[in-house]
């Protein structure tokens, strides 16, 4: 049984879990590699009351300290990973990649929005609420990266960034990168003003502005952040048929997730998390 989310698209590229007793969505075509654990959560399965309630481990939102650290181990036991091999970043939107190393484990990395590692049980660990959660998985050199991208951060190219780091500490080799963009704002919910929507023209090679964005009459745009991260991947080496992309929109789903298009700033974080199995 399903979780009641909605999907934008008839064919779905997630699947729907109870771990543990959480609800978790998960990549199957991450699970096929066979070497990583990895889920993205809903706002089910926690303690947390109010309006963080009841899946959040986010400590920026003013949850009470003793329903995060529940939460946290609850989630830790659905993956299979240990609490304190949680490792999170504390996102700026900044195009800024922390490389974790086995002396990392458990740190918050600060104006960091995305990390890579190639240490079996570290758990990366991001937050969202709207922006655009980046998976990526080397098959070749075990190594991972996990990163949130915004709007300020599609348009600064964080995947980009991302694979950059992972070839420098790595060797990757963007053609053998499997990514994906997980849950996040559709374009049909992603309205904007002319200052932002000039961002993407200016970032994007004119071919591509039809399916990044469009005007409305009011003078608003919408803007599409799932084509767009997929543009950076592609342009960055990943081949088409390795970049998966979500169908789950955050803000057409305010019951089962977190939107801060929705919710403001009174409402708890969805969270991300990959980890190479040890």
């Amino acid at each position: 049984m399903g979780f009641g989310l909605k999907y934008k698209n008839e064919e779905t590229v997630f699947e729907e879990k109870i771990m543990e007793g959480v609800p978790l969505l998960t990549y199957p075509l991450l699970e096929k590699t066979e070497f990583v654990t990895h889920g993205f959560t809903t706002r089910m399965g926690g303690v947390s009351e109010g309006y963080c309630s009841t899946m959040n481990i986010s400590t920026t939102r003013g949850d009470a300290p003793e329903a995060v650290e529940e939460n946290r181990k609850r989630l830790a036991r659905a993956l299979g990973v240990k609490v304190e091999d949680f490792t999170y970043t504390h996102q700026t939107h900044t195009t800024n990649v922390a490389v974790v190393r086995e002396e990392d484990r458990g740190k918050r990395f600060m104006e960091t929005d995305g990390m890579v590692t190639n240490v079996p049980g570290i758990c990366l660990v991001t937050f969202y609420a709207d922006c655009v959660p980046l998976y990526f998985v080397d098959p070749v050199h075990k190594a991972i990266g996990l990163s949130h991208s915004g709007w300020r951060g599609t348009v600064h190219r964080m995947g980009k960034a991302t694979l950059e780091a992972m070839n420098r500490e790595y060797g990757t080799n963007p053609a053998d990168v499997i990514a994906c963009i997980g849950p996040s704002i559709c374009q049909d919910c992603f309205e904007v003003g002319p200052e932002v929507a000039a961002e993407f023209a200016d970032g994007f090679a004119e071919q591509y502005h039809k399916d990044l964005f469009y005007q409305k009459p009011d003078g608003k745009y919408q803007v599409d952040l799932w084509r767009a991260n997929e543009i950076v991947l592609q342009e960055a080496g990943i081949p088409e048929n390795q970049i998966h992309t979500t169908d789950i929109c955050t803000r057409c789903n305010p019951t089962h997730l977190f939107s801060h298009r929705i919710m403001g700033t009174e409402r708890g974080n969805l969270a991300a998390f990959l980890a190479l199995k040890e």
